[in-house]
């Protein structure tokens, strides 16, 4: 990162002065723009930065911070949960999520950092205009629906999400829904809001609850009437080594995490999503309307 920032309400000092640190992300906008807020409070407070945002899919990620390729993310309490640690259920309060999930990854290394309240968990939504039809609220009126009229229900999500356990498999086991493979179809993200708004082609397509489309599509979110997905609060997670020579990081970053909420995540992510901002400079214009840094 070549940002030419200094500190604000964080990284006064300089406490990171002669670091080199790598930030990373997943590659989907929001996973993007909390990867560069790290880097640049990181740069802000005196750390040479590499940007190795936007790493393909979760894994590549969650590897990097692992083997030391990569220093610092914001990562979901519910994917570590259930997607990298194995379990099979969720903890419903967030809270303990978090404190189950921190606890049991020191042991790989990992060193979480305390948690937003930004929650990006899992939902199916459908547009306003076929909802009218079938006035579908919950997951259940899906299952009910697919019961009913099997050809009826038909979706659009990602590969990830068709094959996760806390994604499409465990949702059908849930809510007892068995949808054809026909039913199915596999896409990139972006494309699964364009196609619920504007096309016949799925009924319903998985949705990220803190995406500005939703809103700016006129999609209709269904309530998870069984609390089968996750928590997905994002906090910052910094491979082990690095924390123990920087501890300076959790006082640079627990205050931009407190700020961090489902709303803010929204209209963020429409800055992208929607009017085509850059994440970098979307991360970097709200970090200094809040303060923590400052340009120049």
């Amino acid at each position: 990162m070549v940002d030419d920032v200094s500190p604000g309400s964080v990284g006064q000092g300089e406490p990171l002065k002669g670091a080199t640190l790598t930030v990373t992300s997943k590659n989907f906008s929001e996973n993007i723009i909390l990867g560069q807020m790290i880097g640049l409070v990181f740069k802000a407070a005196g750390a040479e930065v590499l940007d190795r945002t936007n790493l393909p899919g979760s894994i590549s990620a969650r590897e990097a911070i692992i083997n030391g390729d990569a220093d610092a993310m914001y990562e979901y309490t519910g994917t570590a949960w259930i997607t990298y640690l194995g379990h099979e259920e969720p903890i419903v309060a967030p809270q303990k999520q978090w404190e189950a999930v921190r606890d049991e990854d020191r042991g790989n290394g990992v060193v979480w950092l305390p948690q937003s309240t930004l929650d990006n968990t899992y939902a199916l939504a459908i547009s306003k205009k076929n909802n009218a039809r079938y006035k579908l609220r919950t997951l259940s009126d899906v299952a009910a629906l697919a019961k009913k009229d099997p050809g009826a229900v038909t979706i659009c999500v990602e590969n990830e999400f068709a094959s996760r356990d806390d994604g499409l498999p465990g949702m059908e086991k849930r809510y007892g829904m068995d949808i054809p493979a026909a039913n199915i179809q596999k896409m990139d993200a972006g494309i699964i809001y364009t196609q619920v708004s504007k096309s016949n082609s799925c009924l319903l397509g998985e949705v990220f609850t803190t995406d500005g489309r939703i809103k700016a599509m006129d999609l209709d979110v269904l309530e998870d009437d069984k609390h089968f997905f996750p928590n997905y609060n994002a906090a910052p997670v910094i491979h082990r080594a690095t924390f123990e020579k920087y501890p300076e990081i959790a006082d640079l970053l627990d205050p931009v995490s407190r700020k961090l909420t489902t709303e803010v995540a929204q209209v963020l992510n429409a800055k992208v999503d929607v009017d085509g901002e850059d994440p970098h400079e979307v991360a970097k214009e709200w970090l200094v309307a809040e303060g923590f840094i400052e340009e120049g």
